[in-house]
């Protein structure tokens, strides 16, 4: 699985760009504030129809557009074609010249897994990161599940806005009562399978990073702990204090323990990072693994600030990505870490939203 092409218009600082693009390794190389991170952000998008960074359609159109366009042709068991494109009043999406419109149909068409200074969030945030981590991973290898999930939001947003009025309608509530467990059932039973098949990815990765000398442990910390109907029922009275949906799987948590002690609370900033590192080379061979190829690896600048144990953690997870044919995109400020690799690599020269190859040839002696 590769992008062969990727098309921008007034995405970012881009006025317009089009790179031709092939398998392995792409090291986009400037300054700071030049645009390297926003090509990552634009094919992550196209994996997941979303930005890493947190932000929402407005923030990447760029200043003084209306909106903006991303394009993108995939190459995997055949080609595919993506065309995205919004604004404040439209917004458009394309697979193959045909309009998308069930994501559920759309998600896989790309996967991908990106590597930012973000990703500490994980370890630090709130249960939200968590959340979105698994669902990520279950949206794009369980069919089905992206569609429960939208199911379930609809459901809890109508939910919880009824129960915002003075006297909620109880015939409306029971209905939307019952499409919130419906839903949610079939996200717990997905979650709850999906921990024990991962938690020993992520245990073998921080392992190997932090060279045995710390232990990992990962509890789940279920937002309902009985059969959810009754659990729902037994909290209408705080509902209607706090006037919203106080049990369920948007409340689901992961806690991390290392070394027996909560890794948000009680853990170094570097063993916080070897964690976050850890989540992320797990989903990528996690999903290398169930779906027999490797996805896009977007590593964003982060490279400089891991130590040398870290940056060999990724050696072997690229040298999979290298064999089966897949494709990496590295952004840095200057050629430091991917000497390790000896490998050849495509380099860009990224300069005030201008990108253009500067050669090919092998890094390291």
């Amino acid at each position: 699985m590769h992008v062969s092409r990727l098309r921008l218009r007034d995405f970012r600082n881009y006025v317009r760009l089009d790179l031709e693009l092939g398998p392995g390794c792409h090291l986009f190389l400037g300054d700071n504030a030049q645009g390297k991170t926003n090509v990552l952000e634009a094919l992550y998008l196209v994996a997941t129809l979303r930005s890493f960074r947190g932000v929402g359609g407005a923030q990447m159109v760029r200043e003084g557009a209306r909106g903006y366009f991303v394009g993108a042709t995939i190459d995997s068991q055949g080609l595919s074609e993506v065309k995205a494109y919004w604004s404040a009043t439209e917004r458009k999406l394309s697979l193959n010249e045909r309009p998308v419109r069930r994501l559920s149909e759309y998600f896989g068409v790309l996967r991908a897994v990106v590597f930012c200074s973000e990703d500490l969030a994980l370890v630090k945030g709130a249960s939200r990161g968590r959340r979105r981590f698994l669902d990520l991973i279950l949206a794009q290898t369980e069919p089905g599940y992206l569609t429960l999930l939208m199911r379930y939001a609809r459901a809890l947003k109508s939910r919880n806005a009824l129960l915002k009025h003075p006297v909620p309608d109880e015939a409306q509530l029971e209905g939307f009562s019952h499409e919130v467990v419906s839903a949610g059932t079939g996200l717990m039973v997905a979650r709850t399978a999906l921990l024990p098949r991962i938690t020993p990815w992520i245990q073998d990765a921080f392992r190997r990073i932090s060279g045995d000398v710390d232990e990992l442990e990962l509890r789940h910390r279920p937002g309902v702990r009985e059969d959810f109907a009754v659990a729902l029922s037994n909290s209408r009275a705080r509902e209607r204090v706090m006037r919203t949906t106080l049990v369920g799987p948007h409340r689901d948590d992961v806690e991390f323990l290392v070394n027996g002690r909560n890794a948000s609370q009680y853990t170094s900033e570097g063993q916080k990072r070897t964690l976050a590192l850890a989540l992320k080379l797990a989903q990528a061979e996690y999903l290398s693994s169930v779906v027999g190829m490797p996805p896009v690896l977007l590593i964003d600048d982060v490279m400089g600030e891991l130590d040398a144990s870290r940056r060999a953690a990724f050696v072997p997870l690229l040298e999979r990505a290298f064999r089966a044919g897949g494709q990496v995109f590295m952004t840095c400020t200057e050629e430091n870490w991917p000497q390790d690799l000896g490998r050849s690599l495509t380099r860009w020269s990224v300069r005030r939203g201008g990108i253009v190859p500067v050669s090919s040839e092998p890094l390291g002696p």
